[in-house]
């Protein structure tokens, strides 16, 4: 740059297409129902990076915790140690800049597609027209468009995970936290979600935190999958995934997948308790 050239402050809103993610020392236990039953440890000195744009995976075996640290991402649970900051603001309860997807698409049975994804934007009082503007490209992205108004008990399976996907997106979440989305579908749409999410990610990128049991499933999506230990649950491994992308379904076929899955899975049953113990 010459003496001459005149400089410029980036615009304020030019920041990374996701949120940073910063988790440190988090712990979290539950009660016992009874006086007789001791606390369950759920979560232990859990430490985390998760940079903005980045696709994360969280697998590990039942009860290890991560729909837990999940919740306390998404402001649903407080952490009984440590921090969790999203862009340098630490996290005290839900907010508009994460969205969260259940294994359930827990649609609103009484609204159309057009009114469920459009309930954010009204709740929030956003411009009808922008709202509106946004809601219809949504639909037609998510391949909805002929659905608007449909109801959810209208829709397939694979239509209402599609129909949640719009209504969260339509937020601008630079956080997206999902818990197991794709657990209750049978296999072929499954991985048609799977597709459906990669290709969706690409049109519209943000920081996800993805919860799976399912490491083939979290190879093909993630950038880095974090392995869970058993309960107390915290992070005992962490994996690059070095996949070119754009992926597709049809990359779990190839050597370079397998190999990695069979990384993954090693570190997977690392975490498990031997015939020995079970049997203790």
């Amino acid at each position: 740059m010459t003496p001459n050239t005149p400089t410029t402050d980036p615009p304020a809103d030019a920041r990374p297409a996701g949120a940073a993610v910063e988790i440190r020392g988090v712990g979290k236990s539950f009660r016992g129902r009874r006086r007789t039953k001791a606390d369950r440890a759920a979560l232990h000195d859990v430490d985390l990076r998760i940079e903005p744009g980045e696709f994360v995976s969280l697998l590990g075996p039942s009860g290890c915790g991560k729909s837990t640290l999940l919740n306390i991402l998404a402001g649903f649970l407080p952490a009984d140690s440590g921090s969790v900051a999203v862009d340098g603001k630490d996290v005290t309860g839900p907010g508009a800049d994460r969205g969260v997807l259940f294994q359930s698409p827990m649609l609103f049975p009484w609204l159309t597609t057009w009114d469920n994804v459009l309930y954010g934007p009204r709740a929030r009082r956003r411009p009808k027209a922008e709202a509106a503007a946004e809601a219809e490209n949504l639909l037609h992205t998510v391949g909805l468009a002929d659905f608007r108004d449909a109801y959810p008990h209208e829709l397939s399976g694979g239509m209402r995970h599609r129909a949640a996907f719009a209504r969260v997106l339509i937020n601008k979440p630079r956080l997206l936290l999902m818990d197991e989305p794709f657990g209750a579908l049978d296999a072929i749409t499954r991985a048609s979600m799977q597709r459906f999410l990669l290709d969706l990610w690409q049109q519209h990128p943000t920081t996800i935190v993805f919860v799976t049991h399912d490491v083939e499933e979290a190879a093909l999506l993630s950038d880095r999958v974090h392995v869970m230990s058993g309960g107390p649950g915290r992070i005992k491994a962490s994996i690059d995934v070095d996949l070119p992308r754009p992926r597709s379904v049809e990359d779990t076929e190839t050597l370079e997948f397998l190999t990695l899955k069979r990384r993954i899975r090693e570190e997977l049953d690392a975490t498990l308790p031997s015939l020995t113990e079970v049997a203790s």
